[in-house]
């Protein structure tokens, strides 16, 4: 029989290191480019006054000692817990939602963080590994079949629709938006690909409408463009997916008494589909500008300054201005650690936290910034590769659950500090200011590389 010595053995054989690696890499830029944001001038620049704690910096150096004991405490956890409590976590952590509204002190408009003595919590932070962990357990089950199953369908969106609708209650619109990655778990476990599709070509579609609405002619030409070269694309991979991927059921089909019926049944479907996806474009790029006007005030000022609709320098977009000014300042090789001028003179708003990428691109330039952005890169392809070795869903799942989350973070935080994307308020992994995002970045992350450590008792 194994004894404990002999399990953490085990379990210390089997940890992903490179992942750990990568971790406490994003840990150590990210600390720098907070001590960046943070630093005024004429503040000593020794060790001992960045690690002070009555400081941002310093704080932000005891969230990172907590990440890690966090993140140790997990490694020597069961890993079988993990599949065993995945509902009791989803349903005391959505009760938690639920109830911080009513908690929740008002800061900037949002009711999504509860103050514990000295500090505050947002639970929304850990939301997503309670909802990753439920997603696992429920499409982990003996059987389960996403494609297929109205049923299974259904479940697995009112498990990620739950934890959205209660942050949004918290005016934190945000964070939920969060939870819409997770369609990409979704489709690698069996969403059919004209679905990810169609909502890629929604979102196209609808921002051609806006920013062309004032141009009928020019709007519409690139409307119907859209739908026809949409209907076009999804005709062509219907027919790849049905003519290479399956084969064998089409050949079936047609070696049946009734298999031309079901061959042209088939192909029915197809065209009914293709038809609706054309109908249903024409109506959204219509009704774009009647969407975006039932948007909170503040929310429809980003879309429209994003898309070049509005111009206001020094409102909305006074944010991303400053943001690429100050990435652009850093140049190629940088200003070097605290040396950066529209960090200290504090032209760039939330620049610990939201914006954070800025501090980034001025102190250690294009190099610099090409580094963190490959880090990330490196991260999400080793996640995407552990998920894939999983020896059960339950992990697999999980594991791309995780992938999308954090690359939704990603993607958006970057994008939105580039003026790519709108701004949404949503922190840069490892790099935000803050122990609850850094808390939930962890115990997203860990509970994924311990259920990792595990699949070596799973192959004995």
């Amino acid at each position: 029989m194994a004894t404990t010595s002999d399990k953490q053995l085990s379990v210390f054989k089997s940890i992903d290191w490179l992942t750990i690696l990568l971790y406490i890499a994003l840990l150590a830029f990210g600390w720098m480019s907070i001590c960046g944001a943070c630093y005024e001038y004429g503040q000593p620049r020794d060790l001992l006054s960045l690690a002070d704690f009555s400081t941002r910096t310093g704080m932000q150096l005891v969230w990172i000692a907590s990440s890690m004991v966090l993140a140790t405490v997990i490694m020597f956890t069961d890993d079988r817990l993990f599949d065993s409590f995945a509902y009791i976590i989803y349903g005391l952590l959505m009760l938690l939602l639920l109830a911080t509204p009513f908690l929740a002190h008002d800061i900037k408009g949002s009711m999504s963080w509860i103050k514990i003595g000295s500090f505050s919590l947002q639970p929304a932070e850990f939301a997503k590994f309670a909802t990753a962990l439920a997603l696992a357990k429920f499409m982990g089950s003996y059987g389960f079949k996403l494609q297929g199953s109205w049923k299974n369908m259904a479940v697995s969106i009112l498990l990620i629709l739950t934890p959205m609708v209660l942050i949004i209650m918290q005016k934190e619109t945000g964070s939920a938006l969060v939870y819409t990655s997770l369609v990409l778990m979704l489709y690698r476990e069996g969403l059919p690909g004209f679905v990810l599709f169609m909502g890629i070509s929604a979102v196209a579609i609808v921002v051609v409408g806006l920013r062309f609405a004032e141009e009928p002619l020019v709007g519409e030409f690139l409307s119907l463009g859209d739908v026809l070269v949409g209907a076009l694309i999804l005709l062509f991979v219907l027919a790849l997916l049905y003519a290479y991927c399956r084969p064998a059921a089409i050949r079936d089909a047609l070696s049946a008494d009734r298999g031309a019926g079901t061959y042209h049944s088939i192909l029915s479907r197809r065209r009914f589909f293709i038809g609706l996806f054309a109908v249903g474009a024409i109506i959204l790029h219509l009704s774009a500008g009647a969407l975006v006007d039932h948007l909170a005030e503040h929310q429809r000022n980003r879309v429209q300054v994003l898309l070049g609709l509005r111009d206001d320098p020094n409102g909305v977009g006074y944010n991303v201005i400053q943001a690429k000014i100050a990435i652009g300042s850093g140049g190629l090789e940088g200003k070097g650690f605290l040396n950066g001028t529209q960090t200290k003179l504090k032209y760039v708003p939330e620049q610990e936290t939201d914006f954070i990428f800025c501090t980034v691109g001025e102190e250690q330039g294009f190099i610099g910034s090409a580094a963190v952005l490959l880090l990330f890169l490196a991260l999400l392809l080793r996640l995407l590769y552990v998920a894939e070795r999983q020896p059960y869903a339950f992990g697999r799942v999980y594991g791309y659950c995780v992938f999308s989350v954090f690359f939704f973070h990603v993607l958006i935080n970057v994008g939105m500090v580039l003026g790519l994307m709108p701004v949404i308020g949503i922190p840069l992994p490892f790099f935000s200011y803050g122990g609850s995002s850094l808390w939930g970045f962890t115990l997203l992350l860990f509970i994924f590389l311990r259920i990792d450590a595990g699949r070596s008792r799973l192959k004995r």
